[in-house]
């Protein structure tokens, strides 16, 4: 399980997330209880809420795919995913990431 702080005006609203996963995953998304769930190309479930104003994801592989297109397809939709829900690119949320082990 993955925490990703949101950027300034990215509101922690399980709605706005929705939204944001319909843009990036297509498929069925459930909701249960303030929790998201999905799955999509290489990844076999996709789960994402909100705790502590954090967005909380747990993805799971699928280890079946070896395809390297839908790998590589796969990794950019998360990654876009992420960077819609939090505001913050890779390389930022690699940054914020960094400086939060080093303060603990």
């Amino acid at each position: 399980m993955q925490q990703y702080k949101l950027k300034r005006g990215f509101k922690p609203d399980i709605d706005r997330i929705y939204s944001v996963m319909t843009e990036c995953f297509s498929g069925e998304i459930s909701r249960n209880e303030g929790t998201l769930e999905t799955s999509y190309g290489a990844m076999s479930n996709i789960k994402v809420w909100i705790e502590n104003k954090m967005l909380s994801v747990d993805t799971v592989s699928d280890k079946t795919v070896t395809d390297d297109q839908t790998v590589m397809q796969t990794n950019k939709a998360f990654r876009d995913f992420l960077y819609k829900a939090t505001g913050y690119t890779a390389k930022e949320r690699v940054k914020n990431a960094k400086k939060d082990v080093s303060e603990e």
